[in-house]
């Protein structure tokens, strides 16, 4: 019998889903002079460990939330002061976009818009000081490995992984059995396909009047640039090269405070080709004109990748389930028309928090539905917006980034998201994979070190680490698929859409053969979503394990 307490609520992920509702919670439970126990459990070694975002934030949530988060030196400190939308046409050429013919949900600035620059890990960490200080417990370094039920299958909380288990799964010499969290409602925000939110919905059939989700990968840099070159709060993103054919995605460049700026690629999983990699597309792409002004002369200093729920509305699953409730990007509530979903991700963690509380306050033991979270849901603003968007993903999609763009331009400007008309995009990512020997090879050239880099300097300096003596934390229902299937007809992927190096065909004397180099993993579940076979199943390491991002 491991070790259990007892809490009225408790929250997997500490990110700006489960930070908020933990918040909000709280506030609540001052409010009507009411005890309540609320625990938050994050994996990370430290709350914003394993944030990663590019990020603009819209402030809606934050301003429901704490009104005078200004007063409360909220890290928001760069408002958005221009923002500029490429084409880029070539290796070299590029079309700025007039602001007119841009899809006015991408505007980052105008129409009233609060928005701002931010190292989105800093926002967690902010928050997860006010959770805190308003009572909440927050354990980091603490992995949420498995889901808990009642008797009667609802969900009673969750268990953390047990510590110091050897790769030959023996108890070790710093062996500590994990420990049962508890509680009358449990909520699941662990971010884009949270391994535990995967298991629940397919518990509860969440899915199954909702389409395929779909997923990208966003790949993220952290740069020092020169003090000439730094512009404070301007925003360029851009599509087209190097994705090319049926490969949709687009780049995003932020510039900071303090001299700094974030660059990134994100790369619809959907792609067809199984010779392409996001990470070496991402490494010429910095090489355009566009990009490289603003990093040449720079120093790069940190580095990233996390998948990205992008399905929208249409793929939004059913989010309340009994004992507990999906929020956030577990959910897939990111706007992906305004390429945001910070703010969502808040709103539907307060929404989680008044239902759960209303419930807790009015005598309920736990252990219910809480339809009240859906209704709370649908009559919001996040709800409003993810809905107007719904056809934004799949025109992109279908129709490529120019057709899409214009589809996107008519229904967003012109009549507000409300097309009588929704299109579906109903294959799952994993699917889309044609045979290697249909597809053009891609020869990538080799990092030059100044503004490319190969993915094991990258890896460094995520600081990424795992304890070496632990099972393997990526696991495969069927070892032989990667070199009987995998190999033969796609060349093995895995070895190409990995952002880290994790996986690997090496060639031995006796044949090839498929090695895990799970200490690499920075986290972002690629392999999860894309593997063709669904063979890779993506389960949390040892709590603290995996990336250690600063300020991104």
């Amino acid at each position: 019998m491991r070790e259990s307490m007892e809490f009225d609520v408790v929250i997997v992920g500490a990110g700006p889903a489960g930070l908020s509702a933990a918040c909000r919670l709280m506030q609540q439970a001052q409010e009507a002079e009411q005890e309540l126990t609320v625990c938050v459990v994050e994996k990370g070694s430290e709350v914003g460990a394993h944030i990663l975002s590019g990020a603009v934030i819209e402030s809606r949530a934050m301003d429901e939330l704490f009104p005078n988060w200004k007063d409360m030196e909220a890290p928001l400190n760069t408002p958005v002061t221009s923002d500029e939308l490429y084409l880029l046409k070539s290796d070299t050429a590029a079309k700025k976009l007039p602001n007119a013919l841009i899809p006015k949900t991408m505007h980052n600035t105008g129409h009233g818009l609060n928005n701002y620059v931010v190292s989105l890990g800093n926002v967690c960490r902010w928050l997860a000081e006010q959770a805190e200080g308003l009572g909440v417990e927050i354990f980091p370094g603490f992995a949420a490995a498995e889901v808990l039920y009642n008797e009667d299958g609802s969900v009673k909380g969750i268990a953390t992984g047990d510590m110091g288990i050897t790769a030959a799964g023996e108890q070790g010499p710093n062996y500590m059995e994990g420990m049962e969290l508890h509680a009358k409602y449990t909520l699941f925000a662990e971010g884009c396909r949270g391994h535990l939110g995967k298991q629940l919905i397919e518990q509860f059939k969440l899915d199954n009047e909702a389409d395929a989700q779909h997923y990208g990968i966003g790949i993220k840099e952290l740069w020092d640039i020169d003090p000439a070159k730094h512009q404070p709060g301007l925003v360029v993103h851009g599509s087209g090269w190097p994705l090319v054919e049926d490969t949709t995605g687009g780049f995003f460049l932020y510039h900071l405070e303090n001299n700094q700026a974030v660059v990134g690629l994100i790369v619809d999983l959907n792609y067809t080709n199984p010779w392409l990699s996001p990470f070496d597309e991402f490494q010429r792409m910095k090489h355009h004109p566009v990009l490289a002004q603003h990093l040449e002369g720079g120093k790069r200093v940190a580095y990233g990748a996390r998948a990205i729920t992008k399905g929208g509305f249409n793929a939004l699953p059913k989010m309340c389930f009994p004992g507990g409730l999906l929020i956030g990007c577990n959910a897939g509530t990111l706007n992906f028309s305004k390429i945001k979903g910070t703010h969502t991700a808040m709103k539907s963690g307060m929404l989680a928090a008044e239902a759960v509380f209303e419930a807790i306050a009015a005598g309920d033991e736990g252990g219910s539905e809480l339809s009240s979270f859906s209704d709370k849901f649908e009559a919001s603003w996040a709800y409003d917006e993810l809905f107007r968007s719904r056809n934004f993903g799949p025109a992109m999609h279908k129709f490529g980034p120019i057709l899409g763009g214009a589809f996107n331009f008519i229904d967003q400007n012109i009549f507000g998201g409300k097309l009588p008309l929704t299109l579906h995009d109903d294959k799952p990512d994993y699917a889309q994979l044609k045979p290697a020997d249909q597809c053009t090879k891609i020869d990538y050239p080799k990092p030059d070190g100044k503004l490319s880099f190969d993915k094991l300097s990258s890896v460094f300096i995520s600081n990424t680490n795992h304890e070496e003596d632990q099972p393997c934390h990526l696991k495969l229902k069927n070892p032989d698929i990667p070199l009987q299937q995998n190999l033969l007809t796609f060349a093995e992927p895995a070895q190409r859409y990995c952002p880290a190096g994790v996986y690997e065909i090496v060639e031995e004397a006796s044949g090839p053969r498929f090695q895990i180099n799970a200490q690499n993993c920075v986290h972002c579940k690629t392999c999860d979503i894309k593997d063709p076979a669904q063979n890779i199943t993506w389960v949390v390491p040892e709590g603290a394990g995996g990336p250690n991002y600063p300020n991104m």
